[in-house]
């Protein structure tokens, strides 16, 4: 486990890295095309200035994009209790607790650390979950957070986010620029390029963070309850009662416990969640080593 957590660590370096050289290369090319050597040094000191924002304020943003309402314990005791005394058995920070008022079940954890993590449960996953199942869906959430996914987490949706901007100002560059090059086939095939090659990138990085990063939060969840049956329970309700959020958003869909987005044959070839039938199977196996 804990070469899982420095291994995410190791990974958000690089992902940033990945992330600078990918704009920087885009910048290269525009200034290229416009022969002005200043485009790309503007666009890389914006996207690392970028990068800033997003290690600080993602998290925050998730959060407002998923409409969750933060509470206290007066506000619901239950699930505010249970995130507490998880908190306490792994001597985990205290994170912010928030509910999405969405029929929808499912859950997901942000933040850039264990110091300023937030949890969120939907009120469709207060609704069906007992007590026990719960306790198994926010351990996992706490997983995510005890082994630093939701940093590699905000950073891959900040970077989903980045490139969906830069395909779409590629694709105005190139059928809305000025005139004088609106003539130049080159800048045309730049344009579609990006905006066909950079959102397949974005995925292909979520998918290569996401599901790995799944199977490890169950397994921690588990060991934190002791008690794996109650979260692969949780999973096969998740699976059964599962329905698209009202409020969907693809570029935050890899942070929620469950699928979030309606499902269709582009989505489930780019899945960003493993099949939860084999993590309730990997959850059963574990529990007879308890």
């Amino acid at each position: 486990m804990y070469s899982a957590i420095r291994r995410n660590k190791v990974n958000s370096v690089l992902i940033i890295l990945l992330f600078i050289v990918i704009v920087g290369g885009l910048g290269w090319l525009a200034a290229y095309i416009y022969r002005s050597p200043g485009i790309v040094i503007a666009v890389v000191v914006i996207s690392i200035g970028y990068a800033a924002i997003q290690y600080f304020a993602a998290g925050k943003q998730a959060i407002s994009m998923s409409g969750a309402q933060r509470i206290s314990e007066a506000d619901n005791p239950r699930l505010y209790r249970i995130v507490e005394n998880l908190s306490i058995t792994t001597g985990t920070p205290m994170p912010e607790v928030y509910i999405v008022n969405d029929p929808a079940p499912n859950a997901f954890a942000t933040g850039r650390d264990p110091a300023h993590a937030m949890v969120a449960a939907t009120t469709g996953l207060l609704d069906i979950m007992t007590d026990s199942e719960l306790e198994g869906v926010m351990a996992h959430e706490l997983g995510h957070v005890r082994n630093y996914d939701i940093r590699v987490s905000m950073i891959v949706y900040g970077l989903v986010v980045a490139i969906g901007m830069i395909a779409d100002v590629m694709m105005r560059i190139a059928f809305f620029g000025r005139s004088n090059n609106n003539s130049n086939p080159v800048v045309l095939v730049f344009g579609l390029v990006a905006m066909i090659v950079a959102p397949l990138i974005a995925t292909i990085v979520q998918l290569a963070v996401s599901r790995q990063r799944e199977y490890l939060a169950d397994a921690t969840g588990a060991l934190t309850t002791r008690h794996p049956e109650a979260l692969a329970s949780a999973l096969h309700k998740l699976s059964e009662y599962g329905r698209p959020l009202q409020k969907q958003s693809s570029s935050m869909a890899h942070l929620w416990i469950a699928d979030p987005l309606k499902p269709g044959m582009m989505q489930k070839l780019f899945a960003t969640h493993p099949p939860i039938p084999d993590r309730i199977r990997r959850l059963l196996d574990m529990g007879g080593k308890f």
